[in-house]
């Protein structure tokens, strides 16, 4: 019996950065979590960002917000894992000095901060993710707890990621490839899969009780996580590599395809 579903939200469920579920995948959520299946949208976002997404389901659903260092659900934030200040305060200093073509945002538990005053970048946090954030002139003289610091870069980071900036931090904190334009950097413990796991401890779930659908290398811990793990058609040769099925894209609505095709003959 499938008793829980975790699935990333960009490149997995639906296109990267758009703001909006289809039909089709509302009414399976509905029906899922009336019949008492927990669902739980597993992202690199922050919680606002993750619920403005399942806004018309937000309240039936669990989160696993900014790649597991924040874990919600029905009002409650069960656990909350910020990074390092230390830590926080060099990267933040190492993505300034690479020039105005790249941004960060820096998460904390009631929003992000943004330096950046392109509007283009501006317009993407407000409209495409519909991020709740604040202009600041410096993130670190807020004196925030910070959860997650994302850098981004548009067309693609990897690269640079891969080459210079996961080398630097991977033996420090949590950093990974979070979509083609995003790097994120988090609390060495953070992963979605260690929350995806914190989750089935807390509520008396087994693996094999679990389904869980990616697309990028930060979902590789849900896939290890999860006996029903599913790498989208168009996921990373990573993500495949780790997990035991395959969905359609996307593009095909392959995760809701996936759940009405085994979850429901599991149940």
């Amino acid at each position: 019996m499938i008793r829980l579903i975790a699935s990333d939200i960009d490149g997995t469920l639906i296109e990267e950065s758009t703001p909006d579920l289809y039909p089709e995948i509302e009414e399976e959520i509905r029906g899922l979590t009336a019949r008492g299946v927990l669902f739980c949208a597993a992202s690199g976002r922050q919680l606002p960002s993750v619920r403005s997404v399942f806004r018309n389901v937000a309240d039936r659903i669990c989160y696993i917000a900014e790649n597991g260092a924040h874990i919600h659900y029905q009002g409650e934030d069960l656990k909350v894992t910020p990074m390092e200040p230390e830590y926080s305060r060099k990267i933040v200093s190492q993505l300034r000095a690479l020039g105005p073509e790249y941004e960060f945002v820096v998460s904390t538990p009631g929003g992000s901060l943004i330096e950046s005053k392109n509007r283009e970048f501006l317009d993407l946090m407000t409209y495409g993710y519909r991020n709740r954030f604040r202009r600041v002139d410096d993130v670190l003289g807020e004196d925030a707890v910070i959860l997650k610091i994302a850098a981004y870069h548009k067309g693609s980071i990897r690269q640079l990621g891969e080459r210079e900036l996961i080398p630097a931090w991977r033996d420090l904190v949590q950093v990974c490839v979070a979509g083609e334009e995003w790097v994120d950097f988090m609390d060495r413990s953070v992963d979605k899969g260690n929350a995806l796991r914190w989750l089935q401890e807390r509520f008396g779930i087994r693996p094999e009780e679990t389904m869980a659908f990616g697309d990028n290398t930060n979902d590789i811990g849900l896939m290890r996580t999860a006996y029903y793990s599913y790498a989208v058609e168009n996921a990373r040769p990573e993500v495949k590599a780790a997990a035991r099925f395959s969905c359609p894209s996307w593009t095909e609505k392959g995760v809701w395809k996936a759940v009405r095709a085994t979850a429901a003959g599991k149940e």
